[in-house]
């Protein structure tokens, strides 16, 4: 079996892997070196269609040789399938996984063991090429395979590293989930407008492009979150009143209360994924 370094496989064709794949073509890579491999005969023929990439039922042909192998499948079928995979993965290849709750060392130990493993948890935003992703490597995973890990999921977004593997369930509770989150504020605000007399149409428009506002100034200002909130609130204006009330309901414990809820049942979910 010959090896290409620069062949990527994606055992798994949707959304998220779809997502990826866009966002490397977009960004410059050769079609021809991505594989895909997907059970669903239309998810198949709408990959090779979109993006021209050799498409594969089976798992092992499209697996077969890559430098790197990305295992976009739900985590309930991730043992069987890193099990069937593993003599195909004898040349050891870069493994990323962006399977929820499923640990580096199982990941590792299903798929023939000595690999270097990359652990992922993207968000729903890289669908639109505004992803968050954490990621934690084994000791295997070097440089080189760092900046590849880089370069396939900043395709969809930012990337940062976390080197406690146990700090993945945080990664989970603040970016992976965190975007329901956000929808759920919308929403809120979207209600309470529409409570006041303002119609949907207007109250969402406005919420969500606020939402939206909030969000570059974060990352295009340069300010910490906390000065930017002082710069926007004068004293006892409507911003402050709202604040206010806020605190008054407890807020930062809520959230505080949020993440460790799900934190916990990240790890619950890890602890009984098996293996």
């Amino acid at each position: 079996m010959t090896t290409n370094p620069q062949r990527i496989a994606f055992v798994g064709g949707g959304n998220m892997a779809r997502s990826l794949i866009g966002g490397l073509v977009r960004h410059g890579a050769d079609p021809a070196a991505l594989a895909v491999a997907e059970p669903n005969a239309d998810l198949r023929d709408a990959l090779a269609r979109d993006f021209g990439l050799s498409v594969h039922a089976d798992n092992g042909e499209a697996a077969c040789g890559a430098g790197v192998v990305l295992l976009a499948v739900k985590p309930q079928v991730m043992q069987p399938v890193c099990t069937a995979l593993a003599p195909t993965l004898a040349h050891k290849p870069l493994v990323i996984s962006i399977a929820a709750g499923v640990r580096i060392d199982q990941i590792d130990a299903w798929c023939g063991g000595g690999l270097a493993v990359v652990r992922a948890m993207p968000n729903t935003p890289a669908l639109i090429g505004a992803g968050a992703t954490g990621l934690c490597a084994n000791a295997r995973v070097g440089d080189a395979e760092r900046a590849a890990a880089e370069r396939i999921l900043g395709a969809a977004g930012l990337t940062v590293w976390v080197e406690r593997e146990d700090l993945m369930d945080v990664v989970t509770a603040i970016s992976g989930s965190a975007p329901a989150y956000f929808f759920l504020l919308v929403e809120a605000l979207e209600a309470a407008a529409v409570a006041h007399g303002l119609p949907a149409d207007a109250a969402r428009a406005l919420a969500t492009q606020t939402a939206l506002g909030a969000g570059r100034m974060l990352r295009e200002d340069g300010e910490t979150p906390a000065r930017l909130r002082e710069r926007v609130t004068s004293p006892n204006g409507t911003t402050q009143a709202a604040l206010d009330a806020f605190a008054a309901g407890g807020f930062r414990d809520l959230v505080a209360n949020a993440v460790d809820a799900a934190t916990r049942r990240g790890r619950e979910l890890s602890a009984g994924s098996g293996g």
